[in-house]
């Protein structure tokens, strides 16, 4: 089992990635990027020698031949709210993967990572027996069409091979080896972000480096008083396993997690500090972990070892500031805070700590970290002071709950896995099988996750915002046997285990945090049932740039999925569908048994 060597803590200091400069010549109305995936090296800490990595590169329009970028990660794509954005994908990464062996282990039929598919359906490898390599972005959180959505199945390879749901816009513009996405950036000011979703490999695609920021900025934030410029600093927190010669190692074939955490592709890095007001803004790109965070202080500078601070946004953009000591950060989800370093002594060292997540969340075995980073109190104030607004008196309203009716459509999906390190599904259905689910555009529907494992799961929902609506504990053993009967019983939709059999308690509300919140990934805790609320199921029909195809045309296919990159690549993902107003969706009587029945986002106008 490869560990990483001892490594000198708070060395090197944190990295901040560059940001893409758009050219506004190509689509008029649109700012456009050409954004190049391809192999290169990154040294992760000063102790390590440079690690072969994989990266997004933007190019300079102003200086073509020198790209931005870090060779690992990518530039952050930085816009103005509701001005559209056209981006050039472009695969120049090598034919083998940089964890080809784990390509290989999939292919060959390797029980715990190659799908296998739940009676009466039949297995399916995830991708050609030609490919070691394909990938596809996928903006995280965006407002998009389906087409620009970065699907699993419209991955394309370095020599040009494609998925069977391949797709570009503007198809004169493109060689096979490249994708034209155009993206609405109508969504409230908030931090997204992209990644690759290549099917079947997403895992370790994003584990190479592939995963970058996308922020969308609304001028109108301006007046609220928000630390700007280097007092605003994004965190993507991961984790990482290295070899003695600083080469990356991937061992969540063997276990879960990696042992070393790394900060904007630096481990255990640090940030030296004003005593001032800082907007931090969180990105948890790991691929399993679960980080639990706290802000901690010698013990002789504070009453208490923990420095208080204010969430001030999650997913989906900013919301009522919420005063807090610690927070629960899940795979894909972002936090965006306030912390404040003004009433600490100059050379005050705070160190971001983790605590109480164990690997997979909440009780597994993998490595634990500890120490993450440190913030150090060293820079005297600059220029006239700290006049941002303190975050008790920011001028951010109350997110308005979304409230269900009768009519509000219920639909369950179960996170079935039949044994341990088995493959996971949702529904016991295998994700290269056709959508079952049919939902009409405009309307509201919760959604219950049911979660019978040992694990918990973030559960990202592409193209919507949704609010978490509560939780419910349940009987999970008594559930998993019920349903494992039906299953293996024929799925007579008539016998389909009944959920409210097996509460075993009332509903929960919300965690604080995560409650009036806008999200696009929610926690789906062990032996409960998790419910959101998706307001308005409508995705953006209108032509964006004058490009032909660019909007949505129903019906209209998205995917829901594990943000647990390994559980993503096992089918713990499923398709489903918009279609038209008055539309029969037909998935009353589905082979699934799922159920129509009863039971958004404030911002229906927007997503």
């Amino acid at each position: 089992m490869p560990q990483t060597p001892p490594l000198e803590k708070y060395v090197d200091p944190l990295p901040r990635p560059v940001t893409a400069v758009p050219d506004p010549a190509v689509y008029p109305g649109a700012d456009y990027y050409e954004i190049t995936m391809r192999q290169g090296s990154w040294r992760f800490h000063r102790d390590l020698r440079p690690a072969t990595t994989w990266g997004y590169w933007a190019t300079d329009p102003h200086n073509p031949r020198t790209p931005l970028g870090m060779g690992y990660l990518g530039p952050t794509i930085s816009v103005t709210r509701d001005d559209p954005t056209v981006v050039k994908y472009r695969n120049h990464l090598p034919t083998t993967h940089l964890f080809q062996f784990v390509i290989d282990a999939i292919r060959s039929g390797d029980p715990q990572l190659t799908p296998i598919a739940p009676p009466p359906y039949k297995s399916h490898l995830p991708f050609p027996r030609n490919v070691n390599v394909w990938n596809v972005v996928h903006q995280h959180g965006g407002y998009t069409a389906p087409q620009s959505d970065g699907l699993p199945l419209q991955s394309f390879s370095p020599d040009g091979v494609h998925a069977e749901s391949y797709t570009t816009l503007d198809p004169s513009r493109v060689k096979p080896n490249e994708a034209i996405y155009a993206y609405t950036n109508h969504d409230h000011s908030c931090l997204l972000w992209y990644h690759d979703h290549g099917m079947g490999m997403t895992s370790v695609n994003v584990y190479a480096g592939l995963a970058g920021l996308y922020d969308i900025r609304d001028p109108a934030d301006d007046r609220l008083g928000l630390p700007r410029g280097r007092f605003e600093v994004p965190l993507i927190l991961q984790d990482r396993t290295f070899h003695r010669d600083g080469s990356l190692a991937y061992t969540m074939t063997q276990r879960e997690g990696e042992d070393t955490p790394v900060v904007n592709g630096k481990a255990y890095p640090y940030l030296a500090v004003e005593p001032r007001r800082y907007r931090l803004r969180f990105l948890n790109a790991s691929n399993e972990r679960f980080w639990r965070l706290r802000f901690d202080v010698p013990r002789d500078v504070l009453l208490q070892p923990t420095l208080p601070f204010w969430l001030i946004g999650t997913d989906g953009g900013l919301r009522a500031p919420l005063r807090m000591l610690n927070f629960l950060i899940s795979p894909a989800e972002r936090y965006d805070l306030i912390v404040d370093f003004s009433g600490l002594p100059m050379g005050t060292k705070v160190t971001l700590t983790n605590y109480n997540a164990p690997v997979h969340f909440p009780g597994g075995g993998g490595p634990e970290i500890s120490e993450i980073m440190q913030f150090h109190v060293t820079e005297r104030l600059s220029g006239r002071g700290d006049d941002t607004v303190p975050p008790e008196k920011l001028g951010v309203s109350a997110i308005v709950p979304v409230k269900p009716t009768p009519r509000t459509r219920r639909r369950e999906w179960v996170l079935y896995q039949h044994k341990l390190f088995g493959t996971m599904t949702f529904n016991a259905v295998p994700f290269m099988e056709p959508s079952l689910d049919f939902i009409e555009a405009g309307s509201p529907e919760i959604w219950e996750y049911i979660n019978p494992n040992h694990d918990a799961h973030p559960m990202h929902v592409h193209l919507v915002n949704f609010q978490v609506l509560d939780r419910q504990p349940i009987d999970a053993a008594g559930y998993q046997a019920a349903y494992e009967k039906w299953i293996y019983g024929g799925r007579r939709p008539e016998d389909r285990p009944v959920l409210a059999d097996y509460f075993t308690g009332p509903p929960i509300p919300p965690d604080p945090d995560e409650a009036l919140s806008r999200k696009d990934t929610v926690k789906s805790y062990p032996e409960t049932v998790t419910r959101i609320i998706v307001q308005d199921f409508t995705p953006p029909t209108e032509t964006i740039a004058s490009i032909p195809g660019s909007g949505t045309e129903l019906p209209a296919t998205y995917v829901h999925h594990c943000h647990i990159l390994e559980h993503e690549d096992d089918e713990l993902m499923r398709p489903w569908t918009i279609v038209a107003r008055g539309t029969r969706g037909g998935d009353s009587d589905r082979s699934d048994g799922g159920h129509a029945g009863h039971g958004g986002d404030d911002g229906a106008a927007l997503r």
